[in-house]
């Protein structure tokens, strides 16, 4: 059985930590989960190689093991079966996530770690939550500010080179 689409339209404002000018705005339905936020972020930030995510309700990015009492963490599945050296009590599957079921707030902010190893921080923002708007189709992008940073910073510099190289 299918769920019915819900009427819930959520628009968030997503930047890389430290780097405000780069932000990407994206809308999504409600029934849509974090794993869905998770792709459209993915794909909005020209990422190409996939690497394990987690969110973080309320933000808090862990140092050294600490871990807050009431943090909240989405992950992929696999991940609760294999949490790793730092277990999270409240770990819940991200593709069963959904925005209706979170119960989001305009202005609340929360963070997206996308690449264990290269620690991709992300801040995001609920903006607004309103009606689904006709004709949209959801995960929307709205509005691209600044140039994605590259995902691998040596590729850039390869790149770099090889055209120096060219001229």
């Amino acid at each position: 059985m299918t769920k019915a689409k819900s009427p819930h339209e959520y628009v968030f404002k997503v930047w890389v930590k430290g780097a405000r000018r780069v932000s990407r705005t994206l809308a999504f339905r409600g029934d849509q989960t974090l794993d869905d936020l998770h792709e459209a972020v993915f794909q909005a930030f020209d990422r190409f190689d996939p690497h394990l995510y987690t969110f973080y309700f309320p933000k808090m990015i862990p140092k050294r093991g600490v871990r807050p009492a009431n943090v909240t963490e989405y992950a992929p599945p696999f991940m609760l079966e294999d949490p790793g050296p730092f277990p999270c009590p409240r770990l819940l599957d991200a593709t069963k996530s959904r925005l209706d079921d979170i119960r989001l707030h305009v202005g609340q902010e929360f963070e997206y770690l996308f690449d264990f190893g290269d620690s991709w921080v992300h801040e995001i923002e609920v903006l607004s939550i309103g009606d689904v708007q006709a004709g949209r189709k959801y995960p929307a992008l709205l509005e691209k500010k600044g140039t994605s940073p590259p995902q691998y910073e040596r590729v850039a510099d390869d790149e770099e080179d090889a055209s120096e190289m060219a001229g």
